[in-house]
């Protein structure tokens, strides 16, 4: 009797403290869920800025010149008379004051400009051909990106307040096609010769380095910088076709397969998706195009040439400016998440869109 009574004190005694441990993990239990959806909240979807102006920047022929515009909500404003050619690569837009950077020639050489709210301002002095692809302000400082001829070849430049300096030094071909200002740092990239092929190159504070070996022809058409990242964007002759590529820290990845040819244009970064534009042949039509992490999709349908030259994201919103034929004249547009607006309604003479800036509220 003695052990059965102790064997049955042991059994309720083990009962009884599973029930109060059983009890315990319960209460745990509940308090745990009601930290981790006091904690962790459903995230809230980050709204899309509401856009306030859509600026576009390009050219239009007028039957003998091309004339610089610039389209403010699609409507168009003339930045010169078209007495001589003209053409406005770029533009930024900070606070109401609106940068413009391109050439007009003079009758005899193009002359690298910017015009600020439509007053021009010429980088050379007209005797020899120069041109400005890209331009950027920080602060009170408008730098600008493109080259001069020399009288023997075409140096790679930039300006800050007009004030030049040459990244090549003029025995070769060269170029700077864009330009990127982080802090204390001026980041241009473009090209130059070797004296048989063109070498995609950056310069950072002056100081150039090689993307390409210069065994092939190279161009380098845009930078952006984010943190320690550079990302450039352009093409590469691979023997046959020119292949779009992008090099993030110099190291390069195709965007294109190399069986028709294909550039890449402009490139812009937002978190860890990098956005590219630019065209890819179909055999007979180049066709618009944007990758987005390396990924194509189409802007347009093969049928017409097509290109693009610039892009931007607002929120969400992916707009991307070029031109597309309408089977006779050449027509600039913009695309806004793949959905193209025309920028013009004379479809007779040809046009073209190269840079966008969009303000928001």
């Amino acid at each position: 009797m003695n052990t059965n009574k102790k064997q049955k004190n042991i059994f309720n005694f083990l009962i009884k403290n599973i029930k109060i441990l059983i009890f315990i993990n319960m209460i745990l239990f509940a308090i745990s869920c009601s930290k981790s959806d006091t904690i962790s909240p459903a995230p809230t979807p980050i709204p899309t800025p509401t856009v306030k102006d859509i600026y576009v920047v390009g050219s239009e022929s007028n039957g003998t010149n091309s004339v610089s515009k610039v389209w403010k909500n699609d409507v168009a404003s003339a930045l010169t008379d078209g007495t001589n050619s003209s053409r406005a690569y770029a533009l930024t837009v900070i606070e109401n004051d609106i940068y413009v950077a391109g050439y007009e020639s003079n009758g005899t050489n193009d002359v690298a400009k910017i015009w600020k709210n439509g007053v021009a301002t010429s980088l050379t002095d007209g005797t020899g051909t120069s041109s400005a692809f890209a331009i950027t302000v920080k602060g009170n400082d408008v730098y600008v990106a493109g080259n001069e001829f020399n009288g023997t070849k075409s140096v790679a430049k930039i300006w800050k307040n007009g004030i030049a300096t040459a990244l090549t030094d003029g025995t070769q071909f060269g170029s700077a096609e864009d330009i990127f200002v982080e802090g204390n740092d001026v980041y241009a990239t473009g090209e130059e010769s070797n004296s048989t092929n063109l070498i995609a190159k950056i310069w950072k504070n002056g100081v150039a380095t090689a993307l390409t070996d210069g065994t092939n022809r190279a161009i380098a058409n845009a930078i952006t910088v984010v943190g320690s990242d550079v990302y450039v964007a352009g093409s590469e002759y691979n023997g046959t076709t020119y292949v779009a590529k992008v090099w993030k820290n110099g190291i390069e990845t195709a965007l294109t397969d190399g069986s028709q040819n294909a550039s890449s244009k402009a490139i812009t970064v937002v978190g860890s998706d990098v956005y590219v534009v630019g065209y890819e042949n179909n055999g007979t039509k180049n066709v618009a195009k944007i990758w987005k992490n390396g990924i194509a999709t189409a802007l347009t349908d093969g049928t017409q040439d097509a290109g693009v030259s610039a892009i931007s994201l607002v929120g969400s919103d992916v707009y991307v400016v070029g031109s597309e034929s309408n089977g006779t004249n050449s027509i600039a547009k913009y695309w806004k998440n793949g959905i193209a607006t025309n920028l013009i309604t004379n479809v007779t003479s040809n046009s073209f869109a190269m840079g966008i800036a969009i303000t928001t509220n």
